[in-house]
């Protein structure tokens, strides 16, 4: 008769291997739990500057830490590069920066699931035509909020501008003094190349704005699909998932990244297309965060009464004053107190 030993006898160790061997590499692509990794060619150059394709799994000793692009890991098994190679997740460099974006804008348990859309970002460029369909200031607000609350630079980058033109955007936030570029479909791409260069740029946009037609003149081998805009407006998703992509050397000489991370001078810059979204949620950026997300009403904040909660039902809000005074647009007041009711249920996403 065979017994078997208890649960007590059985070896167990904490000692988890160190992974001395293992090989730096750069997230730049997530499929159903397959992640595409760029790893160092062993000369000595940066992992982000090119080097091998892997394709990798996430070892169980992550436990329920995400894997997302744009992060920086550490690579075991098969690093070949080869076909049907597959290589190992083993450890996730910490992130410098993390973009997110909830379901929704409500604050209930429900409401609460977070998507990260790309770690170690330096830039949040926000694509919005200026014509079919027509800018919608509410997007981009949200899309300043996330970039705001995730310590990176945005950039507003206006497409169609031989459709119409900008001076009603661009006023819109000129308290702000938000960089932006123009972008013509007969024109070339020098300003947006220069702002991309160096650093790891995210692209966030409605489907239709043209956003994947920016990457293709970007990155020609990119090839992702473009799609007509509906009669609506609406237009229909045209990338269905996040990619990042290097952009060519002819973008110029590098500069020094964003976040206090130089980059080699040859480094072009890299970006992230992600899929054309309809909502931008931001269950997860706490009322305070979302206040510093329009710095143009933060120094309003200080006429306000103690736990003043900045709505349209507040009597003595400081804001109403600050406005009335022409220190900002009302428009960007509305927009905030939008958001605000968002987050409460009071009026749709």
């Amino acid at each position: 008769m065979r017994v078997r030993p208890g649960r007590s006898s059985r070896p167990r160790t904490r000692i988890r291997p160190s992974h001395a061997e293992a090989v730096d590499g750069v997230v730049v692509a997530v499929d159903r739990g397959r992640y595409t990794v760029r790893v160092d060619d062993r000369t000595g150059r940066d992992a982000q500057a090119g080097g091998t394709v892997v394709t990798a799994m996430r070892a169980r000793e992550l436990g329920r830490r995400s894997v997302v692009v744009g992060d920086r890991v550490a690579l075991v098994g098969d690093t070949s590069g080869a076909p049907g190679a597959l290589a190992r997740i083993v450890r996730i460099e910490p992130r410098t920066s993390v973009l997110r974006r909830s379901a929704d804008d409500e604050t209930t348990p429900e409401g609460r699931q977070e998507r990260v859309l790309v770690a170690n970002a330096d830039q949040l460029v926000i694509v919005s035509s200026l014509a079919q369909p027509p800018p919608r200031t509410g997007f981009i607000d949200r899309c300043l909020v996330a970039a705001y609350d995730a310590e990176i630079e945005p950039l507003l980058c206006l497409t169609k501008a031989d459709l119409a033109e900008p001076d009603s955007i661009l006023e819109y936030y000129a308290e702000l003094d938000l960089p932006h570029v123009l972008c013509r479909p007969d024109a070339p791409l020098d300003d947006l190349r220069r702002a991309l260069t160096g650093r790891i740029s995210v692209l966030v946009g409605h489907s239709g704005v043209g956003k994947s037609t920016l990457v293709n003149r970007l990155v020609p081998e990119a090839e992702r699909a473009v799609g007509a805009v509906s009669a609506v407006g609406k237009g229909r998703h045209t990338s269905s998932s996040a990619v990042m992509l290097r952009l060519p050397e002819e973008g110029g000489a590098g500069k020094t990244g964003g976040r206090g991370h130089s980059r080699s001078r040859e480094d072009p810059g890299w970006i992230v297309d992600t899929p054309g979204v309809r909502s931008f949620g931001l269950a997860h950026v706490s009322a305070d965060s979302l206040l510093h997300g329009f710095p143009d009403l933060v120094e309003g904040s200080t006429w306000c009464p103690p736990n003043c909660e900045h709505t349209a039902s507040e009597v003595d809000c400081g804001l109403d004053t600050w406005v009335a005074q022409g220190h900002a647009d009302p428009r960007r007041l509305a927009s905030y107190r939008r958001l605000l009711a968002s987050r409460s249920g009071e009026e749709p996403a």
